[in-house]
């Protein structure tokens, strides 16, 4: 039974800002699960979305937690102008979208949406702050969080993505910045290392994500289905799963892969499965969600990813009891995977390697049995219940005071840059 406790007084309010927390990618998902069990925890939560073009949030957020929105790109919410001086606010509100943001390098994959309207929007929210947590979630909130959240806030820069795959003009921004805030909060101890040698003296913490639950019903395996999902982005390998599959036809006909997610690489990989004749084979599922539902029916999980953060979906399927096959990218899968016991790691971007893991799954039963098992156990760390007290003890110490079950205050302490331990 979940206990839902009031807000606790005396803790400090934490916002999570969020470049569309109307949106539905990753990053979406696995900050409400975090906003959710904080405020479960008797935590006061907001979720800021920088932008809104959406009515409705798509994923399920306790009514406990607020949602602010800094600009609202919604058609139906525009006012009509009337006078002088709205007509000048509109006229400089369209002069300036028209205007590349400054503080954010083009290299930032949300620089297209960060034009210097949003921008100055954003720099007078965050100039705006005076008290609580800050937790900035990509690296463009980050950067503007560095520069301009400076009137007493605690800031924490969220990564959900491994270092190397930032192109240079992010890096060079992260080298510039990142030292500012309060903490830096990875997902997993490559990356923790990885930012603790860039960033010396630097609060450097490893907090995986957390599934939104672990009370999931487990496969048995029976089924001849396979599932992936992920945004139709070329970072998810789909175009290297679909051929991958191919040479499996012929022995495994009865077998369908289902590959659910929606984006702009649709049409190129709807392409792919028909010059391999996988139209009975390989289906293109769209976006779902259900997608529990649909893990639950499917017998092992593919993660053909070129690179990830921490794959969210690929700890989903295994709460499912799913086995999964998985390239060894950077990082994520390795960090979570043991090969041989919850899982098969392969070569990265080699899909015979993949090809032949997929086989062996399909071809035993038993197989998938006893690797979903562990895998089931596997992501019982990444549970809410688990993740949780991570936050609760990184925001006591930042804010000099003791959680439950957390670490005393620790402001007056020397991080080291290399373990990330204090002294």
């Amino acid at each position: 039974m979940t206990v839902h406790r009031t807000h606790v007084p005396g803790r400090p309010k934490v916002r999570y800002l969020l470049l569309h927390a109307y949106g539905r990618g990753g990053t979406v998902r696995t900050v409400v699960n975090q906003a959710n069990s904080l405020v479960r925890a008797g935590w006061e939560v907001e979720l800021v979305s920088a932008l809104r073009r959406r009515d409705d949030l798509r994923f399920p957020l306790d009514p406990r937690v607020g949602v602010t929105t800094v600009v609202d790109q919604r058609e139906d919410t525009r006012t009509p102008v009337r006078g002088v001086a709205a007509r000048w606010q509109d006229w400089r509100r369209g002069r300036l979208t028209g205007r590349p943001a400054r503080h954010v390098p083009p290299g930032e994959s949300g620089h297209r949406h960060l034009n210097r309207y949003v921008e100055l929007r954003l720099i007078a929210y965050l100039s705006s702050l005076r008290d609580g947590i800050l937790v900035t979630t990509r690296p463009a909130l980050n950067f503007l969080a560095a520069e301009h959240a400076t009137g007493g806030v605690v800031r924490v820069a969220q990564e959900h993505m491994n270092h190397g795959t930032h192109r240079g003009d992010v890096r060079r921004r992260i080298r510039e910045t990142y030292p500012r805030f309060d903490a830096v909060a990875v997902l997993t101890e490559r990356d923790r290392e990885e930012y603790a040698r860039l960033l010396p003296g630097t609060r450097v913490v490893r907090i995986p994500n957390a599934v939104h639950s672990l009370d999931q019903v487990p496969s048995d395996h029976r089924s001849r289905i396979a599932v992936a999902a992920g945004r139709l982005f070329p970072q998810k390998g789909f175009d290297l799963l679909i051929p991958a599959w191919a040479k499996l036809v012929g022995t495994y006909p009865d077998w369908q892969l289902r590959i659910y997610g929606s984006g702009e690489r649709k049409a190129e990989l709807r392409a792919l499965i028909e010059q391999h004749h996988l139209y009975n084979h390989v289906f293109l599922m769209g976006y779902t969600d259900r997608l529990d539902d649909e893990l639950a029916k499917a017998s092992f999980h593919v993660l053909s990813s070129r690179f990830e953060g921490l794959p969210m979906v690929m700890i989903e399927a295994m709460s499912h009891s799913l086995p999964v096959v998985a390239f060894d990218c950077p990082t994520g899968p390795s960090d979570v995977l043991t090969h041989e016991v919850d899982g098969l790691l392969v070569p990265p971007e080699d899909p015979d390697a993949l090809a032949d893991a997929m086989a062996r799954l399909m071809g035993d039963r038993a197989l998938r049995a006893d690797l979903g098992v562990a895998a089931l156990l596997t992501a019982a760390s990444y549970g809410p219940d688990a993740v949780r007290p991570h936050w609760e003890a990184l925001f006591g110490e930042l804010c000099g005071r003791t959680e439950p079950g957390g670490l005393p205050g620790l402001r007056h302490r020397t991080a080291d840059a290399t373990t990330g331990r204090h002294t």
